[in-house]
């Protein structure tokens, strides 16, 4: 049986004050349930301080973003190696923000996916389509290329100790989330295309969704069979909404 998980992606938002304000309120909140994983994706520059707080709790580290490089001239940049020294868990990659504004295409995702895991540490794949490849029905061919991109590069058992994030584009911050028959529906494509390569990897596999998740829509989202907890964006900002939120996938 899989373990839901929830991550909280905190995007470019925080301050040491805040920091420490929200994530002594989470270990409070997090000390309360048993049964699901939480995580906390901070900016890079709070990464330590998270560390240090989160020493003794249940809530797993996460980082936003990694170079495919292990070392060397590359100004501005951070190896996984080095989070990894952080006590750092999961990174995000491929999530679409950074495709989109940052221009990183499928074959520099699957670079960073390959990268994540030579550090020893779990890539959180994230995939999904923009309102306009809805409409022209073209999401699983979308997010096929997207899957087969890493498999190209790292093989058949790509997705052993990997998550993959399903985030719509077109729901991200918009306020309204993918129904949760909808979700299924993707999740169930994303699973049976890793199955296809390697069924114990699918059938391991962590799908979260991500979009517009609140402490309202989160049960309803968890009760389907291919959805396995959640990437929370604004919501993981703020104790209450996203206690709410694991609390739901129990």
């Amino acid at each position: 049986m899989r373990r839901p998980l929830v991550m909280g992606n905190w995007k470019l938002h925080g301050s040491k004050a805040s920091v420490e304000k929200l994530l002594v309120e989470l270990m409070v909140k997090a000390n309360e349930v048993e049964g699901v994983e939480i995580a906390v994706c901070p900016p890079l520059v709070f990464v330590g301080q998270a560390e240090r707080l989160l020493r003794y709790s249940q809530i797993a580290l996460g980082a936003q973003n990694i170079d495919v490089n292990r070392q060397g001239a590359f100004t501005g940049e951070v190896a996984a190696d080095m989070l990894g020294e952080f006590g750092v868990r999961y990174v995000l990659v491929g999530h679409s923000e950074r495709r989109a504004m940052h221009h990183e295409n499928d074959d520099l995702v699957a670079r960073k996916f390959e990268a994540v895991k030579a550090a020893g540490l779990i890539p959180v794949l994230c995939v999904g389509e923009t309102q306009a490849e809805r409409n022209n029905g073209e999401t699983k061919d979308v997010i096929g290329h997207q899957l087969q991109a890493v498999v190209k590069r790292c093989g058949r058992k790509a997705f052993d100790n990997a998550v993959v994030a399903y985030e719509p584009v077109w729901a991200i911050g918009s306020g309204q989330a993918a129904s949760p028959v909808d979700a299924q529906k993707v999740h169930e494509f994303i699973r049976a295309q890793v199955a296809a390569q390697d069924p114990a990897s699918a059938q391991a596999l962590r799908i979260l969704y991500g979009g517009s998740v609140k402490a309202s829509n989160a049960q309803a989202l968890f009760m389907m069979d291919d959805v396995d907890g959640a990437l929370v964006g604004g919501a993981s900002l703020d104790a209450q909404e996203f206690s709410g939120i694991f609390n739901a996938a129990l």
